[in-house]
């Protein structure tokens, strides 16, 4: 048994411990913090530090004689390989399987009881637990963080300086921000607006941080009135412009863990996400308080990027696609001259290369490099210790983003190892297939996102093949590579507020996963834009904003259209257009190549 599954077993007979003390029949450990982020500071990722599971979506179950791990169809291959020896065993969500609630109202006996810290448990998924568990009378209780007693040398809070978004790439105030969400308040009837989410917040108030990896977002709670906004954050994190800042738009600032205290004094009626606000952080609430549940509408006006919004994100994806013409000569280069390099070698020099372009704050993500096999691992993390050697024959599948101060990218590229079969070239031609319907469909302003999914997915449904993830997710500006509301997947419930509006910048990447062999994914990033206004309703298109070649060595030709191949073509020469005054030397030579058309 290695050290790190013992470690794991130790914990987890700690925590079980503690339940007996505490006479908890069940613990429910999710993948959250007290804003619902999807990416998490390390104070708050307790289910990794139990479970050795470190995918972005899971959720822990715990009782004495079992113990499970709920997670989404990105992870049902890395799962296995991290609870391997712990006991914990996975559960698959979707597909018909129960979900964890259902799970423990079958298991559980009546007037049992399940805990959950209540600081990392939504308003939407407590009212799901209760209407779950109501049928047997299990009771829930959210007031015991079980983590705290045996959690002993967990993290602190992160500390990282606040700062103004750069000026120049502003085109709204905070200020009026505020007003267009004040406007929103009143035609939903709310006297205040608690807000907790951090791409709102950081949206709004016109700041940015380095709380989370990769986002740049800080941790905080903003409370908004009509005639007051206050901002609940660690006072001495705000650097001297972010305080002018927020004195300019009229916000005042109190305390990070003074919100709930806070909320106590609310009267009237209360504004909030229900899927991104804890139930702890409502706790002082006034019993004759009016609850509104809606989607924030800083979500919704955020999603919506402006003209010049749009025209600085352009720029940045210029400055990507020149870094990525860098990298990707260097790269042939090593593998040509037969130098080793191996998977987490992929992430130096990507970022190595995007560094060296103005703007540039971080990597977006953590870059996923696989090769091979690695690459069916959707959400692949390389490790120094166990990475794979690049050698051999093999595709590999890199799917990387930067921060710029104009911008958020995310790209997915196959590259490829020694020889490539004609099976593994026709699977990334059905991939690019897919990825090219769906960057070419027209469709009605305002349709539900997740209509669009089959469109891309229909081309590989046609070979009887398909991905377990969906094929779009929402990006933000300078803010979370993932972001809502428009999410591109038959899964993505299809909600008023879901919907494909002028301005919003959505990914477009297909995929399809070999397990054991191979993955494939292509990935662009999309604007909705104007297509034509006709009788029957206004329609839009997307434009496709990331620049970098498609390696057309890995495609069958003979399987594209005609209609396809002169797409791709079209793509190449503004690739082509767009960057060859950007890179000189090897990569401007890759560039013209990899450029030319079919």
């Amino acid at each position: 048994m290695s050290d790190c599954v013992q470690i794991r077993l130790e914990r987890l007979a700690n925590i079980r411990q503690q339940m007996q003390i505490h006479e908890i029949d069940a613990l429910i450990i999710p993948s959250a913090d007290p804003h619902m982020s999807e990416y998490l500071p390390l104070y708050w990722q307790g289910r990794a530090w139990l479970s050795g599971f470190t995918g972005s979506v899971g959720t822990l179950v715990l009782m004495q004689d079992f113990a499970g791990l709920w997670t989404d169809s990105r992870y049902w291959v890395q799962a296995p390989v991290q609870l391997d020896g712990t006991g914990i065993q996975l559960q698959k969500m979707g597909q018909g399987n129960p979900t964890f609630g259902q799970f423990l109202a079958q298991r559980l006996s009546n007037g049992a009881r399940v805990a959950i810290d209540g600081a990392v448990l939504s308003v939407a998924q407590f009212d799901d637990l209760k209407k779950v568990f109501g049928e047997k009378d299990i009771r829930l209780t959210t007031k015991i963080d079980l983590l705290k007693t045996v959690w002993t040398q967990r993290p602190s809070l992160p500390t990282k300086t606040i700062y103004p978004h750069p000026s120049a790439f502003i085109d709204i105030s905070a200020k009026d921000k505020l007003t267009q969400v004040r406007q929103a308040m009143g035609e939903l009837g709310a006297d205040a607006h608690l807000i907790s989410s951090l791409d709102d917040i950081a949206w709004l108030t016109n700041l940015r941080g380095a709380d989370v990896p990769f986002n740049p977002v800080f941790l905080a709670h903003l409370l908004i009135t009509a005639n007051e906004a206050t901002l609940f954050v660690h006072g001495d994190k705000l650097n001297d412009e972010a305080k002018t800042s927020l004195t300019n738009a009229g916000i005042v600032v109190a305390e990070y863990d003074a919100v709930a205290e806070h909320l106590g004094g609310i009267l009237g009626s209360l504004l909030i996400d229900p899927a991104k606000v804890a139930v702890a952080t409502l706790k002082n609430l006034a019993d004759d308080i009016r609850v509104v549940h809606a989607v924030n509408p800083s979500t919704i006006l955020k999603a919506v990027k402006t003209d010049k919004e749009l025209e600085h994100i352009r720029e940045a994806m210029r400055q990507d696609g020149a870094a990525l013409c860098e990298f990707f000569s260097e790269f042939e280069r090593c593998v040509s001259t037969g130098k080793m390099l191996n998977e987490v070698d992929i992430n130096t020099m990507l970022n190595d290369a995007r560094s060296r372009q103005p703007n540039h704050v971080s990597a977006s993500f953590d870059t996923i490099a696989g090769f091979r096999a690695n690459g069916a691992i959707v959400h692949y993390q390389a490790q120094s210790e166990t990475c794979a050697t690049l050698q051999g024959d093999g595709l590999l599948l890199i799917d990387s983003g930067a921060q710029y101060y104009n911008g958020t990218t995310d790209i997915t590229r196959m590259a490829s190892v020694g020889h490539v079969s004609d099976e593994q070239k026709q699977d990334v031609t059905y991939v690019l297939k897919a990825h090219i319907a769906l960057a070419t469909a027209t469709y009605p302003v305002g349709i539900p996102s997740a209509h669009l999914d089959t469109l891309a997915r229909n081309q590989l449904w046609q070979q009887g093949l398909d991905y377990g993830h969906g094929t779009g997710h929402g990006v933000g500006y300078f803010l979370n590579v993932h972001e809502g509301p428009q999410v591109i997947s038959v899964h993505a419930p299809t909600t008023k507020e879901r919907t494909m509006q002028y301005g919003m910048i959505t990914s477009n990447e297909p995929g399809l996963y070999r397990e054991g062999s191979w993955g494939i994914r292509l990935e662009n990033l999309v604007a909705t834009v104007p297509a034509r206004q006709t009788e029957f309703g206004e329609f839009a298109c997307f434009e496709t904003l990331t620049l970098c070649p498609f390696d057309t060595r890995l495609i069958l030709p003979d399987l594209l259209t005609d209609q396809e191949k002169y797409w791709l073509n079209n793509y190449h020469q503004k690739v082509h257009d767009q960057l060859i005054d950007r890179v000189d030397g090897d990569a401007k030579s890759w560039l013209i190549e990899r450029t030319r058309p079919i």
